[in-house]
């Protein structure tokens, strides 16, 4: 099954999580895929942020049967041509037959692309744990959601939301951040869904970004004080070793049991057979 990953993010953002030894967005994404995938992946990365001529010599567009569009620190209200290219990429993609998910910056692409609008959260960053995911009666009726809790929390960062969705598109889940923590359309011949939190994301990356953000997310007041900081980063930088962190923690169990934290990847790698 050939799957493309459009990397969302800078050049420069990607290579500071290099430096510091973690995956970029786009490796972290693949190597998720490529280990709850039940079948052989054949994965292409394309990064339109980083060059006009983002289409590797090879690549037909029309050879996927499935797209996958990674976060990014980028918002998209700040025209520029990195961001123009991907709305552009979108609208090519949606008029194809495609099965589109898209995380965080992907459903804002996304979204915008069809027609939808995203602004700043007038509620603030949500980092680290979007927290009471909650699915509403659509939610819980759609492919993307079988086998998800009702409620449940996931790993974000963002500080942008989707506040006008396209035309025929339904919203999925909510939280008190946001009224639309995931939805669903079909434009043109392809199927969206998308999430406004980072299912892709795994206990131990969280760590490293949080490392890597720790005076963002204290100036932002994510955590009451260092303490608390600190105690999530190390219960989150190996989550069996530092067991007895999680008695001082509230952490939901969708949010550290794999099975349950990638059940929205599972649901699409299977709706790709039909």
């Amino acid at each position: 099954m050939n799957i493309l990953i459009v990397d969302g993010n800078d050049k420069n953002s990607s290579e500071e999580y290099a430096k510091i030894g973690m995956n970029t967005q786009f490796d972290e994404y693949e190597k998720v895929l490529k280990k709850i995938s039940p079948i052989k992946l054949n994965i292409d990365i394309i990064h339109p942020t980083w060059d006009k001529n983002f289409l590797k010599k090879g690549i037909n567009l029309d050879n996927f049967h499935g797209i996958v569009w990674t976060g990014s620190v980028l918002n998209i209200y700040d025209i520029q041509p990195s961001i123009t290219r991907q709305i552009e990429l979108a609208k090519t993609l949606l008029e194809k037959k495609n099965k589109i998910f898209g995380s965080c910056w992907g459903l804002q692409v996304l979204a915008t692309a069809a027609g939808g609008l995203v602004q700043k959260n007038p509620k603030g960053l949500e980092a680290v744990i979007a927290k009471k995911i909650f699915l509403n009666t659509e939610g819980v009726s759609h492919n993307m959601y079988l086998n998800k809790p009702k409620e449940f929390d996931s790993f974000c960062w963002h500080y942008d939301v989707v506040v006008k969705i396209p035309d025929n598109a339904v919203v999925l889940a909510s939280n008190e951040n946001s009224n639309i923590q995931a939805l669903a359309f079909t434009k043109g011949n392809s199927e969206f869904w998308g999430v406004q939190y980072h299912p892709e994301f795994n206990p131990v990356w969280i760590s490293g970004l949080m490392s890597m953000r720790k005076n963002t997310l204290l100036n932002n007041q994510i955590f009451k004080n260092e303490k608390e900081y600190e105690i999530t980063r190390q219960y989150f930088s190996s989550t069996k070793q530092n067991i007895k962190l999680l008695n001082r923690l509230k952490i939901e169990n969708s949010l550290i049991n794999d099975s349950t934290r990638y059940t929205e990847l599972l649901n699409w790698l299977e709706n790709l057979k039909n």
